[in-house]
């Protein structure tokens, strides 16, 4: 198995209820465990500040599935949820996002691990840190150290609750999970 982090954000559509059904979502993909998972974070837009705060996320799975695999699986959660790809950094349903795997380096058209964002946005640190402030990640560091390097006007999220008891959002699956992976990606 492989450890896959996370990183989960949304801020349209009940954003609270979008992450904890991505949650659910995680928990039951196909090959793969959810480990752990972080507490829900408060932030402001990094994108056009004319839409809503955003909350966040992150998880660690333990993972068979290999990272354009997984990658689509999560697309494939994203659209579940309604995501709409229409402006760049603009509101969303749901995002999720491959942020590291194992010590992977990886740079394709359609993946970049780890995630090259990772070191400036501390709605994705804050939340890793909950899961493993000692995580070290390729060519970037240890999520502490990077958290710690963050100037002041760069740390603008708050921990709005902690991480969700697995009840909080297991039951949301039993409403009927449509969802199919497929075991290697298409070709």
């Amino acid at each position: 198995m492989s450890k896959a982090y996370i990183g989960l954000g949304s801020n349209l559509g009940q954003p609270r209820q979008q992450l904890l059904s991505a949650l659910a979502h995680l928990a039951h993909l196909p090959h793969s465990r959810l480990v752990s998972w972080s507490g829900i974070w408060q932030s402001p837009p990094m994108g056009p500040p004319d839409q809503p705060d955003y909350l966040n996320a992150a998880a660690l799975l333990d993972t068979e599935l290999e990272p354009l695999v997984l990658l689509e699986a999560l697309q494939r959660i994203e659209i579940e949820q309604h995501r709409v790809r229409s402006l760049r950094w603009g509101p969303r349903t749901l995002d999720l996002d491959l942020l590291v795997y194992e010590q992977l380096i990886l740079t394709t058209e359609r993946l970049q691990l780890p995630h090259p964002g990772i070191p400036q946005r501390d709605f994705v640190l804050q939340p890793l840190a909950q899961i493993d402030a000692q995580l070290s990640i390729p060519r970037q560091g240890q999520v502490q150290q990077l958290l710690d390097r963050l100037p002041p006007q760069q740390l603008n999220c708050r921990l709005l609750e902690e991480a969700p008891e697995r009840q909080t959002f297991d039951f949301q699956v039993t409403r009927g999970n449509n969802l199919t992976f497929r075991d290697h990606p298409a070709g």
